[in-house]
């Protein structure tokens, strides 16, 4: 009987530690696991926006249409009639929405890169701005995450501040697409839209302008550094008639996260994409990046490279009026300077060599 008791307390003493070690075993996998999970997540974060930005457009315009022609057709008539009344809203800001930008998908989405927002100086609640955003890359990305997101928490670094990213106006002729765009603080590049914020919105707005635009983003590839800078002088004049300061600002590691095929100037490739910029405002890239479950594969999702924005110092702008080309040609040398000085103070910080110079076309 004590043989058997003692064999028994044995077997339970071996089932015990079988227990523990099998627990141990689980607990080692599900962290394992959730490490996975969480780059997943961030895949999917950042694959959910491109796709917004490339299709979601389109895709709503196409089903809008074909509602008209189901029995839901109301569904249609009463969001074209909403449309219709609440079309000239992205010229005045559109509608932004606090919790939309504080949502975590946009804190996976940060940490997938990871990007970060350096601030170099304090900029006054009293002044507006206009931030000039370099270089373009393919998307961007850096610009929405950093100034349509609270992901880098940029309304605690500029208190007071109301970032508006401008982007191209025919995205807001676009329905559902128009209302995720105004949800971040997203609103058309134009002239009458600016106007507005910089004249009747009050103080503490700052307009992000890819000041580059499509023309900058038809050179965008790893390794280089280059801005199309040296002709664009428009958002110089809009900061002269609204006394609006200049913020210089480069995202190192835009360039990095696509590759895309390059045409060369004079080529039947690079003449469709000048044609498509001239009529329709954008030009189409051949780009590509990693593949949903593997980075060894080609797919949509940006390969994982970081994206470091640094806002640099404001610019003092005067109000005139009626900007004389001598004074636009001033203070377009002056941002000029700013930030070829930007990039040359940070260079080193992010991984290029002390010999690279930014290239400004």
């Amino acid at each position: 009987m004590k043989t058997l008791i003692a064999a028994y307390s044995g077997v339970l003493r071996g089932t015990g530690s079988s227990i523990l070690s099998a627990l141990q075993d689980l607990f080692s996998v599900t962290w394992l696991n959730r490490s996975k999970v969480e780059k997943q997540l961030q895949v999917i974060s950042v694959l959910q926006w491109v796709l917004s930005f490339l299709v979601l457009g389109v895709a709503c315009s196409v089903i809008l249409m074909y509602t008209f022609c189901t029995d839901c057709w109301l569904i249609a008539v009463l969001y074209f009639t909403w449309l219709v009344f609440d079309w000239n809203t992205p010229k005045k800001g559109g509608r932004r929405s606090q919790w939309v930008r504080n949502w975590a998908v946009w804190r996976y989405f940060r940490d997938y890169f990871p990007i970060q927002l350096v601030k170099t100086h304090n900029l006054l609640t009293s002044r507006n701005y206009i931030f000039g955003y370099h270089p373009h890359g393919i998307m961007g990305l850096g610009a929405f995450c950093n100034f349509s997101t609270e992901a880098t928490e940029v309304s605690k670094k500029f208190p007071g501040i109301r970032p508006y990213l401008a982007t191209l106006a025919g995205n807001f002729r676009m329905p559902v697409l128009r209302e995720y765009l105004m949800s971040g603080g997203i609103c058309p590049v134009n002239r009458d839209t600016i106007d507005y914020l910089l004249s009747k919105n009050g103080s503490g707005n700052a307009i992000i302008i890819v000041v580059g635009g499509a023309a900058e983003s038809l050179s965008s590839m790893p390794g280089k550094n280059a801005v199309t800078l040296r002709n664009r002088k428009g958002f110089v004049k809009l900061a002269l008639r609204h006394g609006a300061d200049l913020v210089p600002t480069y995202s190192f590691g835009e360039n990095e996260v696509y590759k895309q095929v390059i045409f060369e100037e004079g080529s039947w490739g690079r003449w469709v994409q000048k044609k498509f910029q001239k009529y329709i405002g954008f030009a189409p890239c051949i780009f590509h990046g990693r593949g949903l479950f593997s980075s060894d594969t080609w797919g949509l999702v940006p390969y994982s490279k970081p994206i470091t924005t640094v806002v640099g110092e404001p610019i003092t702008i005067p109000k005139l009026e009626h900007p004389r080309q001598q004074d636009i040609d001033l203070y377009h040398a002056m941002y000029m300077e700013a930030l070829v000085k930007l990039f040359d103070q940070h260079k080193t910080k992010f991984g290029l060599p002390e010999t690279e110079v930014l290239e400004v076309n």
